[in-house]
């Protein structure tokens, strides 16, 4: 039920007769329950089409209450609201004995309850305790709840792909315009808010939503250019900068208060103390900075990116580590400036406020250039620095934060993809009883879920082949006699010859001579490359349309 009290707290310039025109409509709506989510989860996967999705999706939105709004959206996008709760694989797969129910009774809120009670169990006892909940939640669900419920806890039903999809459900639940939907959604850094201000409290409550300090929002993303000359070409004149191979950070500063949070929207603050001193430092009183964390060696060359991320770990010694691999923040963006949210400024000014305001050398180096040749020389100079290469920004572009676009280019030396890990397989000989040939997917932005684009056991060092053994079998959800299978969560940086067509795998492409470059700690499956981007790079490079499906 809607707290008016709270809402009018809350909104400013909405009425009291448009608050109550909203408790009206919230009265009319029923609780959702478990199975319907179930239905609308099985007609969007079994649709083609994006509008038909769309029009499921908005229809469930149009009946929840109020209450229901953001369960209804994190169950839609494959995750409960919890998070992972400490329940593994075997515990599930331990939950398949477990009689169902005859008929569904179970409501969103039972579900969402009896997660939480399974989160907050902790200390002795607290895995018996979770398995206990666990089997009498399942023993209320029907057959289909219990394999939803089960496929959701595993990460089954993980659908990021589907996120532009569910803003159109939310935009047509609401009536509002898509473009305001997913504004408020990237300076919420959430869509589950969004979607109930946007559908209970209407258009002029998403004003709400503004970008302020210590309300960290998406990152911007890039697309990919095949050198300088290619991104010259899609941007004429270009802001080249080093592409530094680090971990994306954002920054808010509001008077001594300092916060650091990762590309995932995670407070780090308390793991690199060393970017809370230098930001403290700036002539500011309010700012937000986009930028990288990077360790760099005594002679100003950068430690690999798996050394970068200990100063991430979950287990830190944070005065030992600053002591021996220490971070420097490198800025290439601000997002904030005393007051003033500069996101749909032009790259140029966003860039002169960052220099009034970030020293030199912390500041990420830059040229402006329409020229090839001066590109293609500071591309080398970084390179001979031991950089990943360069990005190329347009002059003119805006900061639009989560989403990947033209306005951003990355110039990387050899072609790569982020993709998810399906499956590994075990390792013969020397690699016998490490999980080691990799099953690579993609994002499928139009069906959901991903799509196989191959297998690869190339680039993996002895440390590699430890570490995801160990965590493959953390999130393992089945095996055959050969492969582990696990939910689709690690992303790895997959650098590939060529796309070349393949009847092998259900895409009709396989990457050429791909090898793992690295793992990519600090993204999550929703941020890995589609397979629309896939298919577009087969067109590029080959002339040729991409396989049928």
């Amino acid at each position: 039920m809607i707290d008016v009290a709270a809402l009018e707290h809350v909104v400013s310039g909405v009425s009291r007769t448009d608050i109550q025109q909203a408790r009206n409509r919230d009265l009319l709506r029923s609780a959702v329950r478990l199975a319907d989510i179930v239905a609308v989860s099985r007609a969007v996967s079994d649709t083609a089409g994006r509008l038909e999705k769309i029009a499921h999706l908005a229809e469930l939105l149009k009946r929840a209450q109020s209450g229901d709004i953001a369960m209804v959206i994190a169950f839609l996008s494959g995750e409960a609201r919890q998070g992972r709760m400490g329940i593994g694989g075997a515990l599930l797969s331990a939950m398949r004995d477990v009689p169902p129910a005859d008929a569904p009774s179970l409501e969103l809120g039972d579900v969402d309850a009896a997660f939480d009670r399974i989160a907050e169990a902790s200390g002795a006892g607290s895995v018996a305790s979770r398995s206990q909940l666990l089997r009498q939640l399942l023993g209320r669900a029907t057959p289909d709840e219990q394999d939803f419920l089960i496929r959701l806890l595993f990460g089954e039903l993980r659908q990021g792909a589907l996120e532009g999809v569910l803003m159109d459900a939310v935009a047509r639940a609401s009536g509002i315009a898509a473009a305001r939907i997913r504004r408020a959604a990237m300076l919420a850094g959430d869509l589950a808010p969004v979607a109930r201000t946007a559908i209970v409290d209407g258009d002029r409550a998403l004003s709400q939503f503004i970008l302020r300090p210590f309300q960290p929002v998406q990152p911007m993303l890039a697309d990919s250019a095949a050198g300088v000359g290619e991104a010259l070409a899609t941007l004429g004149e270009a802001s080249f900068e080093y592409k530094l191979d680090g971990a994306r950070i954002q920054v808010h500063k509001v008077g001594d208060e300092v916060k650091v949070y990762s590309r995932n929207l995670r407070d780090v603050t308390i793991a690199v103390p060393e970017v809370v001193t230098v930001v403290r430092a700036m002539p500011a009183r309010e700012i937000v900075l986009d930028g990288e964390a990077i360790a760099l060696r005594p002679d100003g060359s950068p430690h690999p990116f798996q050394i970068t991320m200990r100063r991430f770990g979950r287990k830190l010694d944070v005065e030992s580590l600053k002591k021996d691999l220490p971070i420097t923040p490198m800025f290439f963006d601000a997002l904030f400036l005393d007051g003033e949210p500069l996101v749909d400024e032009p790259l140029t000014r966003r860039v002169s406020l960052l220099g009034a305001h970030v020293t030199a050398a912390n500041l990420v180096p830059r040229l402006l250039t329409s020229s090839a040749d001066a590109a293609a020389s500071f591309a080398a100079r970084a390179l001979a620095t031991g950089h990943e290469g360069v990005m190329a920004k347009s002059v003119d572009g805006v900061y639009a934060a989560g989403r990947r676009g033209q306005a951003w280019l990355k110039v990387k030396q050899a072609r790569t993809l982020d993709l998810v890990i399906l499956a590994a397989e075990w390792g013969s000989g020397r690699r016998r009883g490490t999980l080691s040939n990799l099953h690579l997917g993609a994002r499928d932005v139009e069906r959901g879920g991903f799509v196989m684009l191959g297998k690869t056991f190339k680039g993996l060092t002895d440390e590699m082949l430890a570490w995801q053994t160990k965590t493959f079998l953390e999130i393992e959800i089945g095996r055959d006699e050969r492969t582990v299978y696990m939910r689709p969560e690690v992303v790895a940086e997959i650098a590939f010859n060529d796309i070349q067509a393949s009847p092998h795998y259900p895409g009709g492409f396989a990457l050429r001579f791909a090898r793992v470059k690295r793992y990519r700690t600090d993204k999550t499956a929703a941020e890995a490359d589609t397979f629309a981007t896939i298919q577009s790079i087969y067109q590029q490079t080959t002339g040729q349309p991409p396989p049928v499906r």
